[in-house]
């Protein structure tokens, strides 16, 4: 499955994912972007959908479906684990409750959408107050091989690096993020987060010995994650 990502509303990205002629779009924006790229590759648009239902990731759902005979999936309704034909590969569908409580990743071959859940270099606002809820969504999706790529829903990658560097200013990966990171296609692997992200750095020596040095408790992963988010 190929992955083509949208950059929208300055940094919002959205995805066309297909395979052969088919595609399925997550978090429609730029929809005449969409459209031309997908008039120009003969793709037809047989999925819409969301990582979640916030406006900036919902708002060319409508146009879209006008300008398309596509199924639209509500992430809303969708199931733990329920799969979408894209073509002749799937897409696998699981929730990861915590930026909203109906917030979703897909995940195909090598690759991950992540929306607001985990970003290239951070996380998302836990705007569910769940925070246990947005910890195990975290350990699934840092659970999975180290090279999945992992496309996220905005980019906030010179933000967060700049940020991460103020958390951990010894940290030798960030200079190398830094270098790797394009506008052009923002993605990075989960080995990359678990070198840079302070937010599922939860079980780096680094920071357990970072929290530490503050006199906050380190000996618990949650306890960790929760003190993290607190902090950071």
């Amino acid at each position: 499955m190929i992955v083509k990502q949208f950059r929208y509303f300055t940094d919002n990205l959205g995805y066309l994912l297909y395979s052969g002629n088919k595609g399925a779009v997550i978090d429609a924006g730029g929809v005449d972007d969409i459209l031309d790229f997908c008039r120009e590759n003969c793709i037809e648009i047989t999925t819409i959908t969301n990582t979640h239902f916030h406006h900036d990731h919902i708002s060319g759902n409508e146009l879209l479906l006008e300008k398309t005979q596509a199924e639209f999936l509500d992430c809303r309704q969708i199931g733990s684990d329920q799969t979408i034909p894209v073509g002749d590969s799937v897409l696998t569908v699981f929730p990861t409750p915590g930026h909203t409580l109906d917030s979703v990743s897909f995940m195909a071959d090598d690759f991950l959408i992540t929306g607001d859940t985990l970003f290239n270099g951070t996380v998302g606002n836990c705007f569910s107050g769940d925070l246990l809820a947005f910890y195990h969504s975290l350990k699934r999706l840092i659970s999975l091989p180290e090279k999945t790529k992992v496309y996220g829903g905005h980019d906030y990658v010179m933000e967060s690096m700049k940020y991460a560097g103020i958390v951990e200013p010894d940290n030798p990966y960030i200079d190398t993020y830094i270098q790797n990171y394009s506008p052009a296609l923002v993605v990075s692997t989960l080995e990359d987060e678990l070198n840079v992200n302070p937010y599922v750095r939860f079980n780096a020596p680094a920071m357990i010995e970072n929290l530490r040095r503050r006199k906050i408790d380190a000996n618990g992963e949650f306890e960790r994650f929760k003190a993290i988010m607190k902090i950071y």
